[in-house]
């Protein structure tokens, strides 16, 4: 007889069955729901730094000051990727991780509940008083009477089984309820997966702008037509700004609500906008009150009024007479008070001096501080109130290369360090002045403060996916109440006929999952089916010999009184 083949051990196995097996197991393991929860808390551990750390795609000078203040700590974060969180190589292999693992976790799990759905429920026990709740009833009702009595009573599919073998001369019934369970579980699954699905192609097809306006009749509209009317403009891929929702939008005021320790209670600028950009007509425009987290919404745009801030104005009359006058927004440095920081640039008039060089050197820049409401310490400059009260400027006024004409970039909160050091920039007055007060230069140049304008801040953000977000998430929460509140249990019940020749009703309840509260609905459903059961009278006289078991443990001793007597 020859000997019996050995099976194959894995080192016997080939490299191609080896890298299969691998990597069939390495897809059960992505696939299943645990991999699936991890990658999700992952996701969410992986976000907190973007909460806590500035990030590049916000505010590339924060980021860059963090690096500066905090020295080898900082690049290593910025070797991380921790400026730049949610397009970080780490980030989205998190997030496409858990993507795949809800997919190839939902596929066969729906398979799986279309294929419960169809298979009928399971046949009845032979012994029902071995589950977990069981009763037992006798009727007046003849088998008939009482199976259709426990049928209208169960809920979900029905499934009678007649002169099956296992028990002769008996009707059984089974039901199954709680598919909701599953089907709650998986729709909150799939919402979950739309969820992602519509925040990786919102950062395809979404536009967010900035952009600083005064907040006064005078100042310009504002017309979303070309991200070159931005301040600062970031968008999708697939979007390349020649498809802006069209519209103009004019800021008339801005008021600012404040508490008496100067924090500010609410934001309302009164604006006026247009759909039509060609329109000139200010009767066809409609107006709008603006407040924080109430934004003006056109179609799928939404307009926000994210904060504000004050813009100084200062003219420059040169010595032949002629002007320059400029209102420029300062940065605020001190959020509680509005203590606000920034420059202004001045080129001289082109008739003063003819040649290029020399009128390089005559440029006049201010740098300082604005205090809405002013506070002195001596000369020192303070402001006690973000509300424009008492304004006044501590400002340095500088006369040479300011750098205009020399095509670099240049920062409109401060002045390049470079040309002050170098002493191409030179001071030549530090003084501070109130609403209508100057300073003159040796040369005869005036610098006349003329007061502040208040400026707001508004973010207008495009994204076709955001209705879509919403919706997920609605379905999640659908489908996560659906399968918290839905219990799966499975219900017989067996109706036969005893040596007494009366009617005999034995039931049956068995919870899949959790079985809390399931208790008091199976006794709910004794209870009513033993009220409906006499209906016909047995013996003479019409005695009554119902009995009825519960789930508490003494059901079986009362069948069993029931079957000797």
């Amino acid at each position: 007889m020859d000997p019996m083949p050995e099976p194959r051990t894995a080192a016997a196995r080939s490299p191609l069955g080896t890298v299969t097996a691998y990597l069939r197991n390495a897809w059960r393991t992505l696939t299943a729901m645990r991999t699936a929860l991890i990658l999700l808390f992952l996701l969410a551990v992986a976000a907190v730094p973007g909460a806590l750390l500035p990030q590049r795609s916000l505010n590339e000078g924060n980021v860059n000051e963090y690096i500066a203040e905090n020295g080898w700590l900082g690049e290593l974060y910025d070797r991380l990727q921790l400026f730049d969180v949610f397009s970080s190589w780490w980030f989205t292999a998190i997030y496409v991780l858990l993507f795949i693992s809800l997919v190839g976790c939902l596929t066969p799990r729906s398979i799986d509940l279309v294929r419960q759905l169809r298979t009928p429920p399971p046949l009845t026990p032979r012994n029902l008083s071995r589950l977990p709740h069981h009763a037992a009833y006798r009727t007046t009702a003849t088998p008939e009477q009482a199976a259709e009595q426990v049928r209208r009573e169960l809920k979900g599919r029905v499934r009678r089984n007649d002169g099956d073998g296992r028990v002769p001369g008996t009707i059984e019934l089974s039901s199954e309820r709680g598919y909701m369970r599953e089907v709650g579980n998986i729709v909150f699954h799939f919402g979950l997966l739309a969820l992602l699905v519509m925040f990786a192609a919102g950062k395809f097809v979404y536009a967010e702008g900035m952009r600083v306006i005064v907040a006064n009749e005078e100042s310009p509209a504002f017309c979303n037509t070309t991200p070159s009317a931005y301040d600062s403009f970031r968008a999708g891929l697939l979007v390349d700004g020649t498809d802006l929702e069209q519209f103009c939008i004019k800021v008339e005021d801005f008021r600012a609500d404040y508490l008496p320790n100067g924090q500010a209670e609410m934001f309302t600028s009164n604006v006026r906008y247009s759909e039509e950009v060609t329109t000139t007509d200010p009767d066809t425009w409609e107006p709008y009150e603006m407040r924080v987290n109430h934004p003006l919404r056109i179609g799928s745009t939404r307009v926000y009024l994210q904060g504000h801030g004050y813009a100084p104005t200062f003219t420059v009359t040169f010595p032949n007479g002629e002007t320059r006058t400029d209102t420029q927004h300062w940065q605020p440095t001190e959020l509680q008070t509005f203590l606000s920081s920034g420059i202004m640039r001045f080129d001289p008039p082109a008739g003063m001096y003819p040649d290029l060089a020399e009128r390089r050197t005559q440029q006049i820049a201010i740098q300082g501080l604005f205090a809405p409401t002013a506070q002195f310490d001596g000369t020192l400059l303070s402001s006690r109130f973000p509300r424009m009260d008492d304004p006044a400027v501590a400002i340095d006024v500088h006369r040479g290369d300011a750098g205009l004409d020399t095509g670099r970039p240049q920062s409109i909160f401060s002045l390049d360090s470079d040309l002050i050091e170098s002493g191409v920039l030179n001071r030549e007055a530090r003084v501070n002045l109130r609403p209508g007060e100057s300073t003159t230069l040796a040369d005869g140049t005036e610098v006349r403060f003329d007061g502040a304008e208040e400026f707001i801040n508004i973010q207008v953000s495009s994204d076709p996916t955001q209705i879509w977000v919403g919706v997920s998430a609605a379905v999640m929460m659908g489908g996560l109440v659906l399968s918290l509140m839905v219990r799966r249990r499975r219900i017989w019940a067996r109706v036969s006929v005893d040596d007494d020749e009366v009617t005999r009703v034995d039931l049956g309840g068995l919870a899949k999952t959790d079985r809390s509260g399931w208790g008091s609905e199976f006794d709910e459903l004794r209870d009513r089916l033993v009220a409906a059961s006499a209906v016909t009278p047995v013996l003479p006289g019409g005695a009554d010999k119902d009995h009825t078991s519960s789930s508490r443990g003494t059901a079986g001793d009362d069948v069993r009184k029931d079957d000797t007597r």
